[in-house]
């Protein structure tokens, strides 16, 4: 078996995620996480919090409904451009994102390329299905939105959101209010988004239901090239991908030498602000790249586009797992059209409509990225060594044996950890190898075991999970060594 497939074994089998629905044959594109996975999830979304939103006094996070009307994407572009071109096999069941498979297929891009460009590039190449060897039916556009009726009146359509970012664009000029008239204003949402994907795959890599964590921040545009805090930050270093040097792959480049591509300070800030949100998450400098896209990759709306790409070795690749967006006012202009309201403001005599930098951030390609980057196999174990704050628990609690006492003392050992919100677990089964490695399988960092010298002592024996390392501290020190 491959890495990935060893990964998602461990992932079935410990319930870390699984598909939807899976005992009637779910449909593809929708998991479910266990209580393992649950908990890690957590871990990520709340270090996503912890960090973004303290990235400025004024950042804070909202919760909207994942329904929304269709004016709403008349007025955001959704409705006509929210597209993929779909490719279907004329004879059998084969269909593909068009751009994906011929990428594959030369090697190159072809996001964003035209549908009559792809018909007759597959023309002039003869291409047939990898599956029967048939030729493929005309690519077509399909509309990536899932959308149904609300109530009783069959013309009132509603739409799942296919991204977190509508939320806030409809809510700034309330939040904007609210919130005392302040800019910038950030406004976040951690929540679901829903996409008909052609073809998803991957497990979470790309799947029809998933979580984003998207911070959207408000600003003066003749702010853009204006930071406080910039010259704490420009010396960040990054692999960086030029968009017109993509033959060279990613160069160590200092967020400060993008200026000279015409990037301005308040983007190059927050750019800096996502790499050292992963430098604290313990990734490398060079499995994480910031990779630039051209004109033709980009929206239109967007004057910057940056992906953030992560290396995964599963896919012995780099993939998207975050972007950083500069929207201009394309999204309150639109809203503001279409809904015939003003969002345009007022500050000091002066009147415009704020721009917007966009911090997207895949939850669940984040949570498969730091799985994929943690597998570790050794002569006799595998394990996840999930960095510290995305372990799903900090520690195990375990008598070395059932009998005289150490049970009992063990459980009181894990109570008093509970009493100080340590989210520690407790297993008495089997061996203690075997206790050890199941805990290790699924990431937790450190085990207490509870043994005779404890009885005597008061001493415990704190192994930790990477190193198996093994030494003895004080029942009363365990709290602040695994911290």
């Amino acid at each position: 078996m491959t890495r990935y497939d060893d990964i998602i074994q461990v992932c079935l089998r410990r319930g870390i995620f699984y598909p939807s629905g899976e005992i009637y044959g779910s449909f593809a594109g929708f998991y479910d996480y266990g209580v393992i996975g649950t908990k890690i999830k957590h871990k990520l979304e709340r270090q996503w919090r912890a960090y973004f939103l303290n990235l400025d006094d004024n950042f804070h996070e909202i919760e909207v409904t994942n329904v929304m009307p269709e004016a709403v994407f008349r007025g955001s572009g959704h409705l006509e451009n929210f597209v993929d071109p779909v490719l279907q096999c004329s004879k059998c069941d084969f269909n593909d994102k068009a751009d994906d498979f011929l990428g594959k297929i030369e090697k190159r891009s072809f996001e964003n390329t035209p549908v009559e460009a792809m018909n007759q590039y597959m023309h002039d190449k003869k291409t047939k299905c990898p599956q029967c060897g048939s030729s493929f039916k005309e690519i077509e556009n399909l509309n990536l939105m899932f959308n149904f009726q609300v109530g009783s009146n069959k013309q009132t359509r509603g739409y799942l959101r296919p991204e977190t970012a509508q939320g806030p664009y409809l809510s700034f000029k309330r939040e904007y209010l609210a919130n005392r008239e302040k800019l910038p204003l950030g406004l976040a949402i951690v929540g679901k988004a829903y996409r008909n994907e052609i073809s998803p795959r991957q497990g979470l890599f790309r799947t029809r239901e998933f979580t984003q964590a998207e911070l959207q921040i408000f600003f003066d545009p003749d702010t853009l090239d204006e930071h406080d805090n910039y010259e704490a930050i420009k010396g960040t270093e990054i692999y960086f991908v030029d968009s017109e040097k993509r033959d060279k792959g990613a160069q160590k480049v200092k967020v400060d030498a993008l200026r000279k591509k015409g990037y301005a300070k308040k983007y190059l800030y927050y750019l800096a602000k996502f790499k050292e949100f992963y430098d604290s998450l313990g990734v490398k400098n060079d499995d994480l790249r910031f990779y630039e896209k051209n004109q033709d990759e980009k929206a239109f709306y967007n004057k910057y586009h940056i992906d953030i790409e992560g290396r995964f070795e599963s896919f012995d690749d780099f993939r998207e797992i975050g972007a950083m967006h500069y929207r201009t006012d394309h999204d309150l202009t639109g809203h503001a059209r279409e809904s015939k309201k003003e969002l345009s403001i007022n500050r000091e005599g002066k009147k415009f409509v704020p721009h917007v930098i966009e911090m997207t951030f895949g939850v669940d390609r984040n949570l498969f990225f730091f799985l994929d980057r943690s597998y570790t196999t050794e002569k006799d174990r595998t394990y996840f060594s999930l960095p510290k704050p995305l372990a799903p628990n900090p520690v195990g609690v375990y008598p070395l044996v059932k009998k005289d006492g150490l049970a009992e003392k063990a459980q009181q050992v894990y109570n008093e950890l509970r009493k100080q919100h340590v989210e520690a677990i407790y297993d008495e089964a089997g061996s203690i190898g075997r206790r050890y490695a199941r805990a290790d399988e699924v990431g937790v960092p450190y085990g207490i075991t509870i043994d005779y010298d404890t009885m005597q002592d008061g001493t415990v024996t704190l192994r930790e999970r990477d190193s198996t390392k093994q030494s003895r501290i004080q029942i009363s020190d365990i709290a602040k060594k695994i911290s």
